[in-house]
């Protein structure tokens, strides 16, 4: 657990500054935002964006999505995942290095933490390797602390996102979401002070078949061999090669050398690169180490090409994704209506003479905000039919379950048992339409008179 066991080759990470990870830094900013500030912010009345499980709403951008909207969901998680491929074929493991929530919270949080505590790389390695003193205890359980901090301030913005910002942080959520909490915290815990870049290589699933969705014209951060080749010498300073420094080792988060080529542990988080054009730049020299494929590699500059049959298979599928998309959105109804017939109810014969059908109408309202809206029933393919329905007017996120009945005038002559029948929904933002049936009771035998 302390990471400096024999079993475990620890990886001492070098601080490295540079073009990339100014990106990155800018990135990981913008998602921080995304999870510590967006649970805090309302529209209309509820949370911007919230899962609420127990309630099955989804609030998403002051609209809100119920069970009944599964198809969008499914969607949006299609879409997500070929947008992944699709940028996977394009740029490798652009996700790992610019957009992993393990990346993010190790650069900014954990390696910063650790740095501050024990020192730089070298003198942490040097005190690991003296084994137990006070100085590293003392050290150790500081830096833990600040660990399981962070794990749990992490943690509970991971569940505003179910349990609502304003309940959880005021001690107001229920107690499995704290236990959810305390769960999630050990994990990140464990993560942040032992498992590190053992999550990548041995657990996370992407880095398995990320192969199958790369191709040579991949964009990937690779080593110009061509150039840097052989190592080392008196004048590979003036020839601009690979002096062998070691600083793109000692950077690299997954403890990999990036020069003995693709490796499957690279999260392509461009470390290598900016430590290399820092060495290299001093000395007049492009950096060794860049954004490029396997192909450019091996035929030079030139032979990048982005519209492949791969990226147009997915491009295409994401595209098409997309607009069905917002064709769904654009074109939903934001209410659900549902009708069955009333247990133990078929058809009843009224003293009048007329057959009557009792129904279950279950109207909810699932506008974000505004005003009660008024929902008017009527049926269609009963031209003679009579419709006794209730005056529905339901508050945003209301919901009501009303009697729907149905008479139809007797009539002497044969008509079919089941009769198909439409019942309409029409609320303020468009309509459903419901299929059921009506049942005349025409069997042989007259139906049974109600009282």
């Amino acid at each position: 657990m302390l990471g400096f066991a024999g079993n475990r080759k620890w990886v001492y990470v070098q601080h490295i500054d540079g073009k990339f990870q100014r990106i990155r830094r800018w990135t990981f900013l913008a998602l921080h935002v995304v999870l510590f500030v967006t649970p805090w912010i309302y529209v209309g009345g509820h949370p911007l964006l919230r899962l609420d499980l127990p309630g099955r709403h989804l609030f998403a951008f002051g609209a809100v999505f119920t069970a009944s909207d599964t198809v969008l969901l499914l969607l949006i998680g299609l879409f997500l995942a070929f947008a992944l491929f699709f940028f996977t074929s394009l740029f490798g493991r652009l996700w790992c290095g610019y957009g992993c929530p393990q990346t993010v919270l190790l650069d900014t949080w954990i390696r910063p933490i650790e740095r501050w505590i024990e020192g730089e790389w070298t003198t942490r390695q040097r005190r690991d390797r003296q084994g137990l003193t006070w100085a590293l205890v003392w050290r150790k359980a500081a830096k833990w602390s600040l660990f399981a901090g962070a794990a749990i301030l992490v943690s509970m913005a991971f569940m505003s996102f179910f349990a609502g910002a304003r309940e959880l942080w005021t001690g107001q959520a229920g107690g499995v979401a704290y236990t959810l909490v305390g769960i999630f915290a050990a994990g990140w815990f464990l993560d942040f002070a032992w498992f590190r870049e053992q999550l990548c290589n041995y657990l996370c699933p992407y880095a398995r078949f990320q192969s199958a969705l790369t191709d040579d014209r991949t964009l990937l951060i690779g080593y110009d061999a061509a150039r840097g080749e052989p190592r080392g010498g008196k004048d590979a300073k003036l020839d601009g090669r690979c002096i062998d420094c070691m600083k793109c080792v000692n950077v690299c988060p997954q403890g990999i050398d990036i020069r003995n080529g693709f490796q499957l542990e690279c999260i392509g988080c461009a470390r290598c690169i900016d430590a290399c054009a820092s060495v290299m730049g001093k000395l007049g020299h492009e950096s060794l180490i860049g954004y490029s494929s396997l192909v450019e590699l091996a035929q030079g500059k030139g032979a990048r090409r982005l519209l492949r049959p791969r990226t147009a298979v997915y491009g295409g599928l994401l595209a098409t994704l997309a607009a069905t998309l917002a064709f769904l959105i654009a074109t939903r109804v934001p209410f659900e209506a549902s009708v069955v017939r009333a247990p133990g109810s078929l058809a009843t014969l009224d003293p009048d003479g007329w057959v009557r059908n009792t129904y279950l109408l279950r109207v909810a309202n699932n506008a974000a905000d505004g005003g009660p809206a008024r929902f008017q029933v009527s049926v269609e393919g009963l031209p003679r039919a009579q419709v006794i329905a209730p005056d529905l007017r339901l508050r945003p996120q209301e919901g009501q379950l009303a009697p729907l009945v149905v008479r139809l005038p007797a009539s002497a002559d044969a008509v079919p048992r089941t009769l198909p029948l439409r019942v309409r929904v029409a609320g303020p933002a468009g309509e459903r339409v419901l299929e059921t049936t009506f049942k005349t009771g025409e069997t042989g035998e007259r139906a049974s008179v109600g009282p």
